[in-house]
């Protein structure tokens, strides 16, 4: 196997599917954050993988794309995570605070590795 495929499969399983979970943590948490439980009443206020992984979006089709396309192209996504909008205290801007929340987590997170990148060139 060609050092780039290592490269790419080792990027999927270090950045892409901790990013996915974290971002869907992420919209979890802030829910939870303004009033509404059903992510943490559901167990998936976690960043433990397991309850996150979605048997197609976490694992078939990227190990397709990745074979398919010879590493050049990966995707993935984590199950969402759920929540009732109805239960939030602030009706008018938490659910676009929570939309925001997954976003904003990939942000931070890219920034964490760009640094950590730099530092390390």
């Amino acid at each position: 196997m060609d050092s780039t495929l290592i490269y790419n499969l080792v990027f999927y399983f270090v950045i892409i599917i901790p990013s996915a979970i974290i971002h869907e943590y992420a919209h979890g948490w802030m829910a939870d954050q303004l009033g509404d439980p059903t992510a943490r009443y559901a167990g998936r206020l976690t960043v433990d993988p397991r309850p996150h992984i979605d048997l197609w979006g976490t694992i078939l089709m990227p190990l397709f794309l990745f074979f398919a396309t010879g590493g050049k192209f990966l995707f993935a996504y984590a199950k969402p995570v759920p929540y009732n909008p109805y239960n939030l205290k602030n009706q008018k801007w938490g659910p676009a605070m929570v939309a925001l929340a997954g976003p904003a987590a990939n942000l931070m997170l890219a920034s964490a590795f760009a640094i950590v990148i730099r530092l390390a060139t």
